[in-house]
């Protein structure tokens, strides 16, 4: 019998360990196949990364179970029993406690100005995803003004030749639009200073655009694809986190490889492929039959038969570009231009640590609210001065469960970027200066005494400074990595889900007169490689499976 045929993976994260566990546990296939998972990094897991941070277990990248019921992720962790732990993690609790909304001034927002925007928002983006349609939006026990004007939002939103490729964020504001139109002549409120009616609640409805930025990584909203959200799919049942870190599940899967099949710190430069009428790959005593030739940084290089390539959508993005050659030959035109058009952006993740005066940390009475945060718009005239653009659009500020002296936000976009560039030092007078006007502790305090930071409703000049105090700081940096450049991709305005299904071919493709030749050179794994699941963990864990799979198929291995 002939070699056996070497199959490099390429990226040591879900994807990529999803394949090799499945090709080397299939009946056979550890006979059968040369198996190798090369990682640029020095640390297997992609963009998962669980760490530790003033001794709670956190995550740098991958935090949620998005939905138990069926889901792949869920049934791993469960079956290690990753879902107990006597450490404390990262919402553990879940999303504990009903939060407080707090608009910039100081002023914290009763339920009868929140809800009717926050369910208006939730209607929109269910009927977005297709979870509703306008005549059931709404619909349920309160018949209060708002679920009439979420219908009638609805309704206005899909006339007039409905939404063929627009964007999520355009429909969303033309259903804030609709909404007032349909509530008009209401009284204006009182005990906000300067915050009318109208501009609370269009920064309430800002806030829920910044959390929906993080959700799908999309900087800005009008550059998310409307038609396409109807396609994505989530799991039923809650959302939760791992309790012994979501990295425990990439240590399960990698836990079967013999020693030497990953290796680390194989960052690959460059990808030789032969396309019908390309030459073989030359080696010193003449033409080698693996098809496939793999560069690395320091010079060496590795033969292949298949490449399963599981890089993020940002490397692919920065690798076919013009001025770059990951890719020798480069791929094929539709290959490329379904790169191009789909969206990758930037989410990252801001971890603090608190006290009430910054020379311990908070006793157990002492608790640190979970904040929804209102700001004015970045141009307003009303603006706090001091308040630096990148806290303007995270949406939130909590512990990461009930009672801990770690808080997070989260940060997309630009500020995600921006975020990535301050200083620890830049971070804390950041944060502190949008805190330290919502809440101080009061004056009449005993130094001895600490209660739970209290508003100061407006009156901002007799806040104590002094009040909160902010430590240490870790945060993600997942846009300048160069092994990721990014977090996770969005289906773009111009882009849609065909894109995906690209994304997903492999090269050459099959059918084709190159795949007689030499098939399945190049095979693409990777959470944007999923039509309908992109984005997630379980996402990038099907397509490894899927992969693995096509390649099991080709050689007609049982147990596929």
């Amino acid at each position: 019998m002939g070699k056996k045929p070497r199959i490099v993976i390429i990226g040591a994260g879900m994807a990529g360990l999803t394949a090799a566990n499945k090709l080397y546990t299939s009946t056979g296939s550890d006979h059968l196949f040369e198996l190798v998972v090369v990682e640029g990094g020095d640390r297997i897991g992609g963009r998962i990364n669980t760490s530790e941070f003033c001794g709670d277990r956190i995550e740098m990248g991958a935090t949620w179970i998005h939905g138990i019921g069926g889901s792949p992720v869920h049934q791993i962790a469960r079956e290690i029993h990753a879902l107990e732990s006597d450490k404390p993690w990262e919402c553990m609790d879940g999303f504990s406690g009903e939060p407080k909304t707090i608009a910039e001034g100081g002023f914290e927002l009763n339920a009868s100005i929140v809800d009717p925007i926050s369910t208006l928002f939730k209607n929109l983006m269910d009927f977005a995803q297709g979870k509703l349609t306008e005549y059931s939006a709404g619909s349920g026990g309160d018949a209060c003004y708002y679920n009439f004007a979420a219908k009638a939002a609805l309704k206005d939103c899909t006339s007039n030749g409905g939404f063929g490729n627009q964007s999520v964020g355009a429909f969303l504001r033309r259903g804030l639009g609709a909404y007032w139109d349909s509530c008009k002549d209401r009284e204006e409120l009182n005990g906000y200073g300067k915050w009318s009616r109208k501009l609370l609640e269009e920064a309430v409805f800002a806030m829920h655009e910044n959390t929906q930025r993080t959700y799908t990584s999309a900087g800005d909203l009008f550059n998310l694809d409307y038609e396409a959200e109807s396609e994505y799919r989530m799991f039923p049942g809650e959302e939760i986190t791992i309790s012994k870190g979501y990295l425990s599940i990439i240590e399960h899967l990698a836990s079967v490889l013999p020693p030497g099949v990953i290796q680390l710190g194989r960052k690959v430069t460059r990808i030789e492929w032969q396309p019908e009428g390309h030459k073989s790959i030359q080696v010193p005593n003449g033409y080698d039959s693996r098809p496939v030739k793999i560069e690395f940084c320091d010079g060496s290089s590795m033969l292949a038969d298949h490449v399963i390539v599981t890089v993020s959508l940002g490397v692919l993005k920065s690798g076919t570009g013009q001025d770059s050659g990951m890719f020798n030959p480069p791929l094929p035109t539709f290959k490329t231009e379904a790169i191009s058009r789909l969206g990758y952006g930037v989410v990252n993740k801001l971890f603090l640590q608190w006290s009430p005066n910054g020379n311990r940390p908070a006793n157990d009475k002492e608790k640190f609210p979970s904040l929804q945060i209102v700001f004015h718009p970045p141009e307003s005239e009303l603006r706090h001065e001091k308040i630096p653009g990148w806290m303007r659009r995270t949406a939130s500020l909590s512990p990461i469960y009930n009672n801990s002296s770690v808080l997070l936000s989260w940060f997309a976009g630009k500020e995600a970027l921006e975020l990535e560039t301050l200083s620890d030092e830049e971070i804390i007078n950041g944060v502190s200066a949008t805190v330290s006007g919502l809440l101080p502790v009061s004056k009449h305090h005993k130094e001895d005494k600490y209660n739970s930071p209290e508003f100061c409703n407006g009156n901002v000049e007799s806040c104590d400074d002094n009040g909160v105090r902010f430590g240490k700081v870790l945060k993600s940096k997942w846009g300048s990595d160069p092994l990721f450049l990014g977090s996770y991709s969005y289906v773009a305005v111009g882009s849609s889900g065909a894109d995906l299904d690209t994304m997903a071919e492999p090269l050459p493709k099959l059918g084709s007169t190159d795949s007689d030749h030499h098939p399945l050179q190049i095979l693409f794994a990777g959470e944007a490689t999923h039509r309908t699941h992109y984005s997630t963990t379980h996402g990038a864990y099907f397509s490894g499976l899927r992969e693995a799979n096509r390649l099991l198929k080709h050689y007609r291995c049982v147990g596929v």
